[in-house]
Parts: C-alpha cells; structure tokens; sequence
C-alpha cells in the first residue's frame, strides 16, 4: 500500500502555511510540484544559469543536468534518450508536430481525430483540413462519453497517415486501450499519437510497450515544472521534415522543438525521476531497469487512487442532482471526475471554496467531449480530480462539503 505521510512530506506544498485547511482537487490542471524537482530548479539558477554545452565548470555541470533529465526520464517510458524532447507546453508542441506532417502529407491523405480529446490534441490536427487533408472523426458514444474501437475501423483504409486519441480524457476520465488501437492503426499502415497529459500524472507509462509512435505530457501536471514532454520514436521522427534550425536537423531530439529550450527547467525534470524513485526505494519496489521500477510505481499509484476513486463515483450516481460523465468503475478511469449539474460548474467551484475545497468548473478546453455527451455548454461542469498524494481525510471532506452544495 502506497504511505501517504511519506509521499506528502515529499511536497513543500504540504507544509505551506497558506495552504493549510485546503484539499486539493484541481489537479488535472496541475498539479503540486515534488521537493526533489524545487531543489533542482534553484540549484540550477543559482549555480549554473549559463549557456550549457561550453567548456567551462558551470555549463558543463548545466548541460550535463539537462542530459541526464532527457536519459531518465527515457529510461523511465521504455524509449531511446533521443527520443525524448522537451518544448514550452503540448500544445505547442502539438503545432509543431502538425506543421511536420502538414509538409509530409499530400492533399487526399487523411488523419484521424477524436471529439473526446483536450482541446491542444484536436485543433492543431483539424487545422489540416486547410491544406487539403482529409479529417476523419471518431466519434465517442453521447450516453457514456467512450471511443468503440471498432467505430475506429470503420475509419481507416490505406490513406490514413495518423490517429490520434487521448490516453484518457480529462473530462471523460475513460482510460483507452492505446496498445489496442495502436495495433489497429499500425496495421492500417498509419501512425499514432497520443495525448496522455491527462493519464501521465497516475503513473508515467512504458511508452516502449504500448507501441505509441508519439506520445505527450505536460511536467507541470506530473509534479514538474512547466514543460511540455514529448516522445517521437525514431521510426517516424526521421520520416518527418526538420522543424528546428536546419544545423539541429541530424538530432532527433531537436527536430521538433524550434524554440530554445528552457535550461532549467528541462535540468530540473531529472527531479520528477529523483521523486518516482525515491518512492520506489521507500516501498521496495525497485525493478531490475528502469522501467520495471516506472511501472512499479505506475501500480502503487493506480491502486491507491482507486481505492479513493470508487467512493466518489458511487457518490455521484446517487445523486439525481448531478450527471457523473464517463465510467462508474474507478478501475476504467482515471480520478479526473466531471460532474454536470442544473448549475453553472463553477459556481459549484466557488461555493466549494467555501468549504476548504480547491476544484474548478468549464469546459476545460474540452467543449467538443461535453457537447457531444448533451451538457449544457453554458454551465459545464465541476471537476473534481486527485491524484496519489491525496489522502482518504481529504476524499472525507470533499465528500461531506458536496452534500453541504449539493
């Protein structure tokens, strides 16, 4: 079992005297950031905020920090450090990529796209149709907010050149079967990309295993700083064209990211590796690589979070005045919870406040998921997420200050 005094006391947030009385559920939006990632960052401003790669003390000590957080954080997912790049959020790396295959593709190609997917997987895509693509939605069940598979197949023939979905929504919270429909896509001859931003924070995945040709998430929800990380494996990276200075083309983890990297807070990414480890060592989970020790974690995380997770979704379905969005099993889902009410969202949000309650209520740049589900697009929801450094105290509260607003 995951111990929680252990993990909190790993996050300076925890101790914060402004903070103290508050529970916080917003943590899809971002959540807390580890000690080990705090001390980084400040060691590396106070000591080596210098260009890296010279040969001098302070920028070798630099560039040798930002390596080492490319090499274990690859390490981590199963993938080749040079398949790890780091840009100044998804979305923007999201652009990046759809220029790519924007002068990869030709007009009459196709790509498909999701209506279950944040905002930064789904806009930059459909942007393509200007160019003469062809844009494909698959589109999720209204009543439970799922992707079919099989609605997938009916999508795909021989010029689809990329799927992409959501490892998991963050409104619907349904995690997808992406080994499953990366084979679909695969055997169709199309590539994958998945937008795990809201899956990554409840465990980092063996991105090798899962077979993803892309895969994307964002270090400030992963208890980081903020950083968009993306995987491009080498299969498709060099098939794609240089989007970085024609010099850093013969360098895959250059090609897709144009602007300049942010040298600390890339450096201090090695310290989200510091923290998995460390609880890791702290529970005896040590793996024989790096990624059996990820996918330790991974597990630790998933179990205690669900086990908090159940609680609240019978909650939800017991009330006739809210609508749970998405699985009622906390095993199918992450514990991102969207509920939609005969109120605005975040009017729910601000009376929660009241309470001691930290959630926030929208659209959450996901409109396209929740109009499709039938919500009221003028209320939206409230959202309510945690992940593994919530306590059972804090699920308590929340559940007690729901009956008080509800």
């Amino acid at each position: 079992m995951l111990d929680v005094e252990f993990v909190r006391a790993q996050f300076p947030a925890f101790d914060e005297q402004s903070l103290q009385g508050q529970a916080f559920f917003e943590n899809a939006g971002g959540s807390y950031t580890c000690g080990q990632v705090i001390d980084r960052l400040t060691r590396f401003y106070r000591e080596r905020k210098v260009q890296p790669y010279a040969p001098y003390r302070a920028s070798e000590l630099g560039g040798a920090e930002m390596d080492e957080a490319r090499a274990r954080l690859a390490a981590l997912m199963g993938v080749a450090a040079q398949e790890v790049s780091f840009g100044p959020s998804t979305t923007q790396n999201t652009y990046v990529l759809a220029q790519a295959f924007r002068q990869w593709m030709d007009p009459g190609d196709a790509i498909v796209v999701t209506n279950q997917d944040h905002e930064a997987n789904s806009g930059p895509w459909r942007r393509l149709a200007d160019a003469g693509i062809d844009v494909r939605e698959w589109e999720i069940d209204p009543e439970t907010g799922a992707l079919d598979p099989e609605k997938l197949n009916e999508l795909l023939d021989d010029r689809v050149r990329l799927v992409c979905f959501p490892h998991c929504s963050n409104v619907v919270g349904e995690i997808n079967p992406v080994a499953r429909i990366t084979a679909l896509a695969h055997a169709a001859g199309a590539f994958v990309c998945v937008d795990g931003v809201s899956y990554a924070p409840h465990g980092l995945p063996d991105v090798g295993a899962l077979g993803a040709d892309i895969y994307l998430f964002s270090s400030y929800k992963t208890y980081g700083p903020h950083q968009g990380i993306m995987v491009m494996r080498e299969s498709l990276g060099w098939l794609l064209p240089n989007q970085g200075h024609h010099f850093n083309g013969d360098t895959l983890y250059k090609r897709f990211t144009p602007a300049g990297p942010d040298h600390a807070q890339v450096a201090a990414c090695a310290g989200m590796v510091d923290y998995f480890e460390a609880l890791a060592a702290h529970h005896g989970v040590i793996g024989e690589t790096p990624a059996a020790t990820g996918a330790a974690v991974h597990d630790l995380m998933r179990d205690h979070e669900a086990a908090l997770l159940q609680p609240v979704l019978d909650y939800a379905a017991s009330k006739n005045s809210v609508r749970l969005i998405g699985p009622s099993r906390a095993s199918e889902r992450a514990p991102t919870v969207a509920l939609a009410a005969n109120v605005h969202g975040g009017a729910l949000a601000a009376q929660l406040a009241d309470h001691g309650i930290m959630a926030g209520g929208g659209d959450f740049y996901a409109g396209r998921a929740l109009e499709a589900c039938g919500v009221d697009m003028e209320k939206g929801v409230l959202r309510l997420s945690f992940v593994h450094y919530t306590s059972k105290a804090e699920i308590d509260k929340l559940l007690q200050s729901l009956d008080a607003v509800l």
